[in-house]
């Protein structure tokens, strides 16, 4: 019989390897949000109030509306959008409330037009189930 005089600890260092890595991911996340951080105090007034957003509502037939102002449906209602979006500037916000029985088609034609104008502030309704 073969007599054993030697230990081999490398299976035991990566035992502790696993361990030490286990130790330090949790650790990182027990620290996150308990740092105590006292906010500076500012005189200044907040910005000015933004311009509020203009609501494009597009309803289960289709048909597309400008703040509460009915513009048409398909193609006809997004013409009639076209030149509205083409006065605004690009950091002018948009909500867009769509029907969930619409079809994709119109929501689609909205976004891209809306894209092809610059204007990427949107913001698109939806409710809570």
């Amino acid at each position: 019989m073969k007599r054993m005089d030697q230990i081999n600890v490398i299976p035991f260092i990566d035992v502790m390897l696993v361990l030490l890595a286990i130790v330090l991911t949790t650790a990182t996340f027990i620290v996150e949000g308990r740092l105590p951080i006292r906010l500076p105090v500012a005189d200044a007034q907040p910005a000015s109030a933004e311009t509020p957003p203009i609501e494009i509502a597009i309803d289960a037939e289709g048909r597309l509306f400008w703040a509460g102002e009915g513009l048409g449906a398909g193609p006809t209602g997004l013409a009639s959008l076209e030149p509205r979006l083409a006065v605004l500037g690009t950091n002018t916000p948009f909500v867009l409330r769509v029907d969930a029985q619409a079809r994709f088609e119109a929501f689609v034609g909205v976004i891209d037009l809306l894209k092809a104008k610059g204007l990427e502030r949107v913001s698109i309704l939806t409710r809570r189930s």
